[in-house]
């Protein structure tokens, strides 16, 4: 039989999946959504529990070593973040010497770029000590760097980061140079607590690949952070408020979503490609919605997040996920809008850094496939024989 020596044989076609839908990559022990409860666990911990009975502080400690600390364990863990909050001089004067019209993810952006710049020992392949401390400087870094900006923009004096104060009560001292009542706090601290980890999300699977290359924990986060202000991800919680805002009025909201749906308008903080029959999250933050309302004597935007809802839920029968309660709740204390993602990176920075940590015990370059549909192959023509 004879052979054409030019004949290439077309590719087998392949079962592509868009956006790595349904496809299992690795292995973790730190977060998974659990099919039997419909729970976020973290290390086996439902996220609603404990987001009622520990700190944001112990669920960062549960996350970065697999297990809740003890009492000593704790103080230790606490002291330790309180003594990395302050930043240097140069990370402050790059933030004032920003555009005021930088949007606070790129401002972050760059003072955590800055940040793997000041740490001259930064090789990737170092011991689990030197990971944990440096994600435990970035955790306590980061709150100080996006408070910084926050006063700067604003023409404002930075205040420095107190050490006698709470991981949530710091970072209101740092924006307001004050601390609101207690409620708010723990409104602000549970937020953390449901933003910490959510197992491959976009943010936390780059990262990953990131670190796979063998890169170091800042580049990582940088990376985490360009993924993160998209607003298909973490941006959606500024989408959400901006769209209330555009709503006004609480009593319109129903017609608003009915029209919405009728004109096929992407609507911001419903959905999730993990869960089908809702956000486990939602619940205990619409409840602190609610808290955060009564305090504020503002109910305003809990009735328009209900309506809503009613209408999504009945014609659609899709959900809200986590950014829709918070970005209300984020605006009822006092934060700009643009700033609601840059308090994700803060409370995400947890949950990446496990993963950093896990993807360097036992890594392997992160390097998937493609299946070509371009031209087949061709011979060049010479350029004077092209038309």
């Amino acid at each position: 039989m004879h052979i054409n020596p030019d004949y290439i044989p077309e590719p087998e076609k392949v079962n592509v999946k868009k956006g790595l839908e349904g496809v299992v990559i690795d292995t973790t022990k730190i977060s998974k959504v659990n099919p039997e409860s419909n729970s976020l666990i973290y290390r086996g911990y439902p996220v609603q529990d404990l987001a009622e009975n520990c700190s944001f502080e112990e669920v960062a400690f549960l996350l970065f070593h697999g297990e809740l600390p003890t009492y000593e364990q704790l103080q230790s863990f606490i002291k330790k973040e309180h003594g990395y909050r302050d930043v240097s001089k140069t990370i402050l004067n790059t933030l004032k010497a920003l555009p005021k019209e930088t949007h606070p993810m790129d401002a972050i952006r760059t003072a955590v770029s800055l940040l793997g710049c000041e740490d001259i020992t930064k090789s990737a392949n170092s011991s689990a000590d030197i990971f944990y401390d440096r994600a435990l400087q970035l955790l306590a870094k980061i709150p100080t760097m996006v408070a910084a900006h926050y006063r700067l923009r604003q023409g404002k004096t930075v205040i420095p980061p107190r050490k006698d104060l709470s991981f949530a009560e710091n970072f209101f001292h740092m924006c307001f140079n004050k601390i609101p009542s207690e409620k708010i706090v723990k409104a602000f601290d549970v937020s953390l607590i449901l933003y910490a980890e959510h197992s491959f999300n976009a943010s936390t699977f780059t990262t990953r690949v990131v670190t796979s290359t063998q890169s170091d924990i800042y580049s990582a986060t940088v990376a985490g952070i360009g993924a993160l202000k998209g607003s298909l991800h973490g941006g959606a919680n500024e989408q959400v408020m901006y769209m209330m805002i555009e709503i006004d009025d609480a009593n319109k909201a129903e017609q608003w979503m009915k029209d919405a749906l009728v004109q096929k308008k992407k609507v911001m903080g419903f959905g999730h490609r993990v869960y089908k029959s809702g956000d486990s999250r939602v619940p205990t933050m619409k409840k602190y919605l609610q808290i955060i309302s009564d305090v504020k004597n503002e109910q305003k935007w809990v009735q328009m997040y209900h309506s809503l809802e009613k209408v999504m839920v009945e014609k659609k029968n899709i959900y809200p996920n986590l950014d829709f309660p918070t970005g209300p709740a984020y605006y009822m204390m006092g934060f700009d809008i643009d700033f609601f993602t840059p308090i994700f990176v803060i409370a995400r920075t947890t949950g990446w850094s496990a993963h950093i940590m896990e993807q360097n015990e036992n890594n392997r370059l992160i390097r998937p496939l493609s299946e070509y549909i371009g031209a087949f192959q061709r011979e060049i023509i010479p350029l004077k024989n092209r038309k």
